[in-house]
């Protein structure tokens, strides 16, 4: 423990270098985006002590404010643009509107079972319209795990 005390005493850079890349990894292996910015702030608080060694308490102190700071800036100013093309990558079901499909049964009540994108799904008809078994269909909008089709 004494080398270790040694060598920040002596390199705070590399210590702090090492704790950005340390917070860097889990960010990259868990791809939240919560760790980047301490990570950011650990090289902040590096490149400073290569300019002035302000002293544990004080590098502390500014690497709490720094992260707090840039996490609070990036959440507020940084938010994800949704492509309207692709609305949400982890819901599959919304990339099947405007995707063909295959009545498996004739609708009944508006209600039936439609072939789309090699699965079955479940789906509904508007008034009036009552696709029959075998007939071709388009996904125009989904709700849940219900499709909307014409």
């Amino acid at each position: 423990m004494h080398g270790l005390m040694l060598f920040y005493a002596t390199h705070p850079f590399w210590v702090w270098l090492a704790v950005g890349a340390v917070f860097l990894a889990v960010e990259v292996a868990t791809g939240t985006g919560w760790l980047l910015w301490p990570a950011a702030s650990a090289l902040l608080v590096g490149l400073l002590t290569l300019a002035v060694q302000p002293g544990p308490p004080v590098e502390l102190g500014l690497f709490a404010v720094l992260t707090i700071a840039t996490t609070y800036l990036a959440r507020r100013f940084l938010r994800p643009v949704l492509d309207a093309g692709n609305p949400d990558l982890n819901d599959p079901s919304l990339r099947l509107v405007g995707r063909d499909g295959e009545a498996l049964d004739g609708f009944a009540n508006g209600k039936g079972r439609v072939f789309v994108d090699g699965k079955e799904w479940a789906a509904v008809a508007p008034e009036g319209v009552a696709p029959a078994a075998g007939q071709k269909v388009q996904v125009v909008a989904v709700e849940g795990a219900v499709l909307t089709v014409r």
